[in-house]
């Protein structure tokens, strides 16, 4: 059924490629290839794909900027559908209206452009608008949750959805959109009006902390673990004496160890073998689980 797949993307004009390898889509620079690469320039096109994927049985993945996810070594079945050329961003009033491939750090400039003030915390967050959405991504005592009215959503037909705030049953790293299999397309970001400089300042502060603290200049998935209830994951790990523990190419930072990084040609296998590891150490020694932040995709057992 994928050749027919195929078929009817060429037929249409969509871009797409084949056995496209994963590790060049990925902040982690980790993972197979997808049987079928595909990326759609509009949302048009994104509901053509989404109706022939469904008529076609084929197994779809839905890719932002890749930022925290770490794929199979094996790859992924069927076709993944990359968003990034959906990334238009328009303003009005005190709104933002942003597609979902839009780069958070892009959205944060067109607010500090216009004097909005409310996305500062995201500034320096690696990902797309979406996914940072789909993970009601937060730092420095932010979330999308404070920040977002609604989000437009397709289902596996093609088909068009509004969805406003109230219903996205956003929490600590979650929404509804984990489980309803719908897609956001597009978001509305409700701000206030601000002074520029202060917002500017405020984003300075912020990346200045980023680059202090975190293990920016390797390839990482950004915070492996979510935060434990009355405590952090990276306070932990580095208690049990994990810093620097090393699994083929895959590390736990020195710098923070909340971070698993890539320190070199790091597999999936690696990272997965490290995870446990951490994981089994923490729990037998200080009695907490730690559950993983970062979202597993693709074949087989290694992931």
């Amino acid at each position: 059924m994928l050749k027919f797949f195929i078929e009817a993307l060429s037929e249409r004009g969509v871009a797409f490629s084949l056995d496209e390898a994963m590790s060049l889509h990925t902040s982690f620079k980790i993972g197979g290839r997808a049987d079928v690469f595909v990326c759609p320039k509009s949302c048009e096109e994104l509901s053509f794909v989404l109706n022939q994927a469904n008529k076609y049985s084929i197994l779809l993945f839905v890719l932002g900027k890749g930022s925290n996810i770490l794929v199979s070594d094996s790859g992924i079945e069927g076709a993944v559908v990359n968003l990034s050329l959906l990334d238009g961003i328009q303003i009005n009033e005190n709104e933002i209206i942003c597609e979902s491939g839009a780069h958070l750090s892009k959205v944060c400039n067109a607010a500090l452009e216009n004097s909005l003030t409310g996305l500062e915390f995201a500034f320096g967050i690696p990902g797309s608008v979406g996914g940072a959405l789909y993970m009601n991504a937060g730092a420095y005592g932010g979330e999308m949750s404070q920040v977002v009215k609604g989000a437009y959503c397709m289902d596996n037909e093609g088909n068009t959805f509004y969805i406003p705030k109230e219903e996205m049953e956003l929490g600590y790293r979650n929404s509804i959109f984990k489980t309803n299999g719908l897609i956001i397309t597009s978001i509305i970001f409700s701000l206030s009006k601000g002074k520029k400089e202060e917002i500017k300042d405020k984003m300075e502060q912020l990346m200045a902390r980023r680059k202090d603290k975190q293990p920016l200049e390797y390839p990482s998935a950004g915070s492996t673990f979510k935060r434990p209830q009355g405590n952090f994951a990276g306070t932990l790990i580095e208690q049990n004496g994990l810093k620097g523990l090393t699994v083929g190419g895959a590390q736990v930072s020195e710098k923070h160890a909340g971070f698993v990084i890539n320190i070199g040609d790091a597999t999936c296998k690696n990272v997965k073998e490290l995870i446990e590891k951490i994981k089994n150490t923490v729990y037998e020694n200080s009695g907490i689980l730690l559950e993983t932040e970062v979202i597993f995709v693709g074949r087989g057992d290694n992931i």
